[in-house]
């Protein structure tokens, strides 16, 4: 197996969940107020490990809402996908991974709930044939009225024809900010998609729970990770979360060690 460098994403994805605790805030949900997702079973991207092993090379759809399109960013180049496209690339190139060239394309459009992304799905994903999908969802769903059941249901049929077309799949829940928190029955639709993410063994990037880490650790306040619209988030937030996102990848692909932060 392809032998990585310690990961450099370390020093704040490997916070334990049970060490959060912001104290005063600027938002007004209790950091104490629910209980943290549990970690459960690695998750395993396969066809990822096997192209990494190969040295073939990796196209990887970034699929979302306005956090992948990269709203609140200084420019394309500052969103997530951008950014994870960097990231990546230089992580296999200095560990010598006979090269791959990875790719990113961004499929993000502000606004999109399960029912808009449903509708796309076939031209902006499936179309591309890619190797990997990672899922940005559930943020506009509390906002626009798609319920909780209608969210589950679109997310299973989502993921059940992106792993048919041969695609690996990861999901990435909400982010922490203001809107939501103020959002009645916004983390719902968070509990629905690990609920999900475990019975169909799907990797999750924890934005929501990495958020309040990096706050916790003193790495980014919240006004440092998220705009003033209180809902977007910003270059640093981008920066952190595309590091987030490679280190995601590298584990469920078996590359690096896993931690309490990643499944």
């Amino acid at each position: 197996m392809l032998t990585l460098l310690k990961p450099c994403a370390a020093p704040f994805l490997g916070l334990a969940l049970a060490a959060l605790g912001l104290g005063a805030q600027a938002w007004a949900e209790p950091v104490a107020a629910k209980p943290a997702i549990p970690a459960r079973a690695l998750a395993k991207l396969s066809h990822v490990a096997a192209l990494v092993k190969a040295g073939s090379d990796i196209r990887i759809v970034a699929f979302g809402s306005s956090s992948t399109e990269g709203s609140g960013a200084s420019s394309p180049a500052a969103a997530y996908p951008a950014q994870l496209q960097e990231d990546l690339q230089g992580r296999l190139d200095i560990a010598g991974a006979k090269h791959p060239i990875v790719t990113v394309l961004n499929r993000g459009k502000g606004g999109d709930d399960a029912e808009a992304m449903a509708r796309r799905l076939d031209r902006d994903v499936l179309a591309e044939r890619p190797d990997l999908v990672i899922w940005q969802t559930g943020s506009n769903d509390p906002m626009t009225g798609v319920t909780v059941e209608r969210f589950t249901e679109l997310t299973r049929q989502g993921i059940t024809a992106m792993r048919a077309a041969g695609s690996d799949v990861i999901l990435m829940d909400q982010q922490w900010c203001r809107r939501l928190t103020t959002t009645n029955g916004a983390e719902r639709y968070g509990e629905a998609l690990h609920s999900l993410a475990a019975e169909l063994d799907v990797p999750v990037i924890r934005r929501h729970a990495l958020m309040r880490t990096w706050a916790a650790s003193g790495l980014l306040s919240p006004a440092q990770m998220i705009g003033p619209d209180g809902l977007h988030m910003t270059d640093a937030g981008y920066d952190r979360l595309a590091k987030a996102a490679t280190a995601q990848i590298l584990v469920n692909a078996g590359l690096i060690p896993a931690d309490p932060l990643r499944n």
